[in-house]
């Protein structure tokens, strides 16, 4: 029980993925206070394209909307500090750098052209960018004194021209590949900044020999954070991993569990259950150490999107309650009582989907809790039956098959009652749509606000869109031209 304390006193990290949807600077720091009151006493921000970016490297801001200007994010690390919480900024430095390698000035510099996410770890220029980007960051948070320099799924190392010609010399591994890249920046950082605690994701590690990593020259340059965002995360396996980290001399190390963002690439609404699971995983994990591991902290991820290219994942209100609950199981060793009470206090409610809670608006109420309450509404609209099988209702079915559409006929009436339907339908949803909006765009930049509609919104309405469009062709082919709906 004794180390699974551990995981309860640790430093509890929330992770702020800016790479899609970044919050209105105003929201962020309310949102940064709520994370304190909800037993948070860190951050790890991640801000990919919303860096304000200098010199040559100013063409990675973000053009969809401008990146938090400096004074800004001095302001975030004003509120956070003022909570007690530290900061860790996240730079990736070598997977997952499609921020970077998509600009046409870096392509150059990609492992593989089709593969926008990985570095060539043979060019100077590569390893020249990421230092630049880092000191750029680090100069902008000088309290900071951990620094992520991510390196998780590097896809397609070792298929580049120069890898492959590297990896002609025989004894040489894509593991070695990987570790010499990761050894060169991360003492490049260690050079301009030797008291600078460095972390990496763990993943690309996982398959590595001990004997592989220990001869690299990797321990005492980085520690571990290993991730593990599954509700049924494997506890024996994962303390196994953990100990052979341990074995080669890497016993400071960090764990990442989740609140949000990696159920599917396109969900909307999060579910509490699903991450209290993985919490509760890990705090299994933690209880089953040996002494000699000492956990540095956790860090709860809330993903935004999979990749810089991918749809949004669930916005940060919709994903509070779950937030709140997985860091008060951690801070109680378990979702007791006393932590759901806890939760209910803060934010009216331990589960988002529980739209009564949400919408009675208590002086628990949330800051995003309106606009919360709205996704919920919407999205159960959106997966109702009859909106996601109306191509399978009677009517459809009987009166407007592919063969009728081939044919170009349709009972008229039939038609009307297709059309009327839709309508019903179409109306509703427009009118939840608008609401949300309403309420976004006082949270998230408008440009945020059209890409959710377009994304989570538009193609689940297309089918209906198209076949009311069909229908309108046919009639006027029958000379029966009747009011457009679209």
């Amino acid at each position: 029980m004794k180390l699974e304390a551990s995981l309860r006193s640790c430093k509890k990290f929330v992770h702020l993925d800016l790479k899609g949807a970044p919050p209105r600077i105003g929201y962020l720091i309310e949102l940064i206070q709520l994370f304190a009151d909800l037993g948070a006493n860190g951050l790890l921000i991640e801000y990919e394209d919303m860096f304000p970016y200098e010199g040559e490297l100013k063409v990675l801001q973000s053009t969809t909307q401008p990146p938090y200007r400096r004074d800004e994010i001095v302001s975030i690390q004003d509120a956070a500090y003022s909570r007690g919480l530290e900061i860790i900024p996240l730079v990736q430095t070598f997977g997952h750098l499609e921020f970077v390698l998509k600009h046409e000035v870096f392509r150059d510099l990609r492992e593989v052209d089709y593969c926008l996410g990985t570095l060539n770890p043979h060019r100077d220029a590569g390893v020249r960018l990421v230092q630049e980007m880092l000191q750029q960051v680090m100069k902008l948070h000088p309290k900071s004194t951990s620094l992520h320099i991510g390196a998780d799924e590097v896809y397609m190392l070792g298929h580049g021209d120069e890898s492959k010609h590297w990896l002609d010399v025989p004894g040489r591994s894509v593991h070695q590949l990987f570790l010499s890249h990761v050894i060169k920046v991360a003492k490049a950082v260690q050079e301009s900044a030797p008291n600078l605690n460095l972390i990496m994701w763990d993943d690309m590690l996982r398959s590595m020999t001990p004997e592989t990593i220990k001869e690299s020259g990797l321990v005492g340059l980085v520690q571990p954070m290993l991730w593990d965002y599954s509700p049924t995360l494997d506890v024996e396996n994962t303390v196994m991993l953990m100990e052979r980290y341990k074995s080669v001399g890497m016993s400071q190390q960090w764990a990442a569990s989740s609140f949000k963002g990696s159920t599917t690439v396109h969900t909307c609404v999060t579910s509490t259950q699903r991450h209290l699971d993985n919490h509760l995983q890990w705090l299994k994990v933690a209880s089953s150490l040996s002494a000699g591991i000492k956990i540095q902290g956790i860090a709860l991820t809330g993903w935004q999107r999979y990749d810089h290219l991918s749809i949004l994942c669930e916005l940060m209100p919709v994903a509070l309650p779950s937030l709140g609950s997985c860091l008060q199981t951690l801070l109680h060793g378990g979702f007791t009582e006393e932590a759901q009470k806890k939760v209910v206090e803060k934010l009216g409610t331990v589960d988002v989907e529980d739209t009564e809670r949400l919408s009675s608006r208590t002086s628990s109420s949330f800051a995003g809790a309106k606009l919360a309450e709205l996704i919920v509404k919407l999205t159960s609209l959106l997966e109702s039956a009859e909106l996601r099988h109306f191509q399978n209702n009677m009517f459809v079915r009987g009166w407007f098959t592919p063969y009728h559409r081939q044919k170009k006929t349709i009972n008229p009436l039939i038609a009307q009652q297709i059309k009327t339907q839709a309508k019903i339908i179409l109306d509703a949803v427009e009118s939840q749509v608008q609401e949300v909006r309403g309420e976004m765009c006082l949270l998230y930049s408008d440009s945020t606000v059209q890409e959710w509609v377009d994304q989570h919104i538009t193609p689940v309405l297309e089918p209906l869109h198209n076949l009311l469009r069909d229908i309108e062709t046919v009639l006027n082919e029958m000379g029966l031209c009747t009011e457009s709906i679209s």
